[in-house]
């Protein structure tokens, strides 16, 4: 079976907003990057992540003002990881099991990319068919 490192977002590539971006911001790089979710930092260090989904009920679904809501109020914590070794169906298995739609990739505990259930459906789509 497939890696997860052969289908996985490497870190350099995931596009990551500082903890004090305001929700809109945030909205707006991920409109503008067509992306499901962001990574949350702290100066140099990933603290979390947000997506879509979190921002459709942590933020719309209470009426905050995203104007002036931090990111950092939205995101989850810690991200969800799984070794760059570990198969798609190992990926996809704990995706469903955590009912989440992206996970951290690590290679021996650092984290060195992302890969999400978009990603999953890519590699399904390009299986050959019977």
């Amino acid at each position: 079976m497939v890696p997860v490192k052969a289908f996985m977002v490497p870190i350099e590539k995931v596009v990551m907003v500082d903890r004090d971006t305001d929700a809109r911001q945030a909205a707006a790089v991920m409109r503008d990057r067509n992306i499901g979710s962001l990574f949350v930092m702290r100066g140099k260090e990933i603290i979390g992540i947000v997506t879509d989904t979190d921002m459709v009920r942590r933020l719309v679904a209470v009426g905050a003002d995203a104007a002036k809501t931090a990111i950092e109020q939205l995101m989850s914590a810690p991200i969800v990881t799984i070794e760059e070794n570990k198969t798609l169906l190992d990926a996809n298995d704990l995706m469903a099991r955590e009912h989440l739609r992206h996970l951290g990739v690590t290679r021996q505990g650092k984290l060195v990319g992302m890969i999400s259930v978009r990603d999953l459906i890519v590699f399904l789509t390009n299986l050959p068919r019977k």
